[in-house]
C-alpha cells in the first residue's frame, strides 16, 4: 500500500462528485439559491419581529448551520444515489477501491462545498443583517466547523447505509434524515422549549452541543460545562458505528446480489 495510491483512489470519488456538480448548472444554482433564500427569509423575519441583535445571531447561526450540513452531507449521500439512478452501482465496487475511499472522497467534496456555502452565508449575514460569524475567533470557528462536518458525515453515511439496504426507496432519506435532526437539535430555538422527553433525545445529538458551544459567544450561556467534549465524543462514537454498519450492509449487499439488482 502506498500513500500516493491511497490518495488517488480517494481523490477519484472526490473528483467525480466535484465534476458532476460543476457540469450540472442546476446543482450549482441550487447550491447558492437555497442558502441565499434561507438567510434572506429568516433574516427578514427577525427584522419584522424587531428582535435584538443577540437573538438575530442565535437564529441566523441555525440557518447557516442547517444549510452547511445539508450541502456537505448531500455529496456523501449522492455518491451512491447517482450510481443507483444511472444503474451503474456494481461498477463503483468492481474497481479496486475500499469503502473508506468512497466515504472519505465523497466527504472531501462535501467539505469543500460546505465550506464554500458557510463563507457565502457568513458574508450575507454580515452584510445584510450585521451578524458577525467570526466573533468566536479562528479557533472557535474551526472547532464549530469541524463539528458541523462531522454531523454531515454521520448523516451522509446513514443515508448510504439505507441506499445499500433499500435501494431507490431510500432516496427520500437524503433530505429527511437531516431535517428530522434539525427539528429537535435547537436550530432556531433552545431545546428547553421542547417536551422533556424530546429534550433528552436532543442532548444525544452532537449538533445540539456544537450549537450550544458556538452560541455562547453571542450571549447565550452553554447548558453544559463541556459542550465540545460531549459533541466530539458523541460524533466519534456515531461515526464509528455508522461506518461499521455501512460495512456490514455492503457485505450483505454483495452476498445477496443487491448491487447487481440495483445495477439492472
Amino acid at each position: 500500500m502506498s500513500w500516493r495510491s491511497e490518495w488517488e483512489q480517494l481523490w477519484a470519488f472526490a473528483a467525480r462528485s466535484l465534476i458532476v456538480n460543476r457540469r450540472n448548472v442546476f446543482a450549482v444554482f441550487e447550491m447558492l439559491f437555497w442558502p441565499g433564500v434561507a438567510i434572506l427569509s429568516v433574516g427578514l423575519l427577525t427584522r419584522f419581529l424587531h428582535l435584538d441583535a443577540d437573538t438575530v445571531s442565535f437564529i441566523l447561526i441555525g440557518a447557516v448551520s442547517m444549510n452547511t450540513i445539508q450541502i456537505a452531507q448531500l455529496d456523501l449521500s449522492y455518491s451512491l444515489l447517482y450510481d443507483v439512478w444511472s444503474r451503474s452501482l456494481k461498477h463503483a465496487f468492481i474497481a479496486p477501491v475500499r469503502l473508506a475511499h468512497l466515504v472519505m472522497g465523497a466527504g472531501l467534496a462535501g467539505l469543500i462545498r460546505g465550506l464554500f456555502i458557510f463563507v457565502v452565508m457568513g458574508v450575507l449575514s454580515q452584510t445584510l443583517f450585521g451578524m458577525d460569524l467570526g466573533r468566536p475567533g479562528v479557533a472557535g470557528l474551526l472547532l464549530f466547523l469541524a463539528g458541523l462536518f462531522l454531523n454531515a458525515a454521520i448523516i451522509g453515511m446513514l443515508v448510504l447505509l439505507l441506499v445499500l439496504r433499500f435501494g431507490h426507496r431510500a432516496e427520500v432519506a437524503a433530505w429527511a434524515f437531516s431535517y428530522l435532526i434539525f427539528l429537535i437539535c435547537g436550530l432556531y430555538y433552545p431545546v428547553t422549549v421542547l417536551p422533556q422527553g424530546v429534550q433528552q433525545v436532543a442532548w444525544l445529538l452532537p449538533l445540539t452541543h456544537f450549537l450550544d458551544y458556538f452560541r455562547q459567544f453571542y450571549g447565550f450561556p452553554a447548558a453544559s460545562s463541556h459542550p465540545l467534549l460531549y459533541g466530539f465524543s458523541q460524533s466519534l462514537v456515531y461515526l464509528a458505528l455508522s461506518y461499521v454498519g455501512l460495512g456490514v450492509v455492503l457485505h450483505r449487499a454483495r452476498a445477496r446480489g443487491t448491487l447487481l439488482k440495483l445495477s439492472s
